[in-house]
Parts: structure tokens; sequence; C-alpha cells
């Protein structure tokens, strides 16, 4: 697998920031047939910062419905792969550049 199919993103949320500066640890979004080696060969290739670990979870698919003019739409958000990675102590990844 490519880089650009095992690294898909990172997420950028309120617990995510947290743990990247409690813990040191990153979340990416990563393609679904994605194993850890792969995932940490691919965030030390990109950022250049070593791993310590990768921790990997599948979030389920949700079940979304609405109501509109024309009818009752029912419709689902696809379940998707997560990868949180530990980096060494002293090492970070910095997303947003010079913004």
């Amino acid at each position: 697998m490519r880089t650009s199919e095992i690294l898909i993103k990172p997420i950028v949320s309120e617990k995510s920031n947290k743990l990247s500066e409690k813990k040191n640890t990153y979340s990416f979004r990563v393609g679904r047939k994605a194993n850890k080696l792969e995932i940490k060969k691919a965030v030390e290739d990109f950022y250049q910062v070593k791993v310590d670990e990768v921790r990997t979870m599948v979030a389920p698919r949700k079940s979304k419905n609405r109501m509109t003019k024309s009818g009752y739409i029912q419709g689902s958000k696809p379940a998707y792969k997560k990868a949180y990675v530990t980096v060494a102590e002293g090492e970070t990844i910095d997303f947003y550049g010079t913004v």
C-alpha cells in the first residue's frame, strides 16, 4: 500500500489536541486494510519522527435519518478506521505548518 492509502488524514479535534499535548499521541484516519506496522512506517517516513506505539480501532457506521420536503430520507455514514500514534519523547508532529 502507498502512504496516501495508509494515512488518509489527521484527526484534529479537542480530544486529539489534548492527547497530543499531554501524552504525545496523535490521531489519524487510516485505510481499512492498513495494519499497525504499515501505519508506523508511514508516519515515520512522512513526518520524520520515531513512533513508540500504534493503537487502532474501527469506528462503526452510523445511521442518519432526516425529514425533507420530499419525505423521510434514511442513510448512513460509513465505518472508518482510526489510529492513535504515540511518538518518542521530545518529538512532535506539526499538522498546521506555518499557517
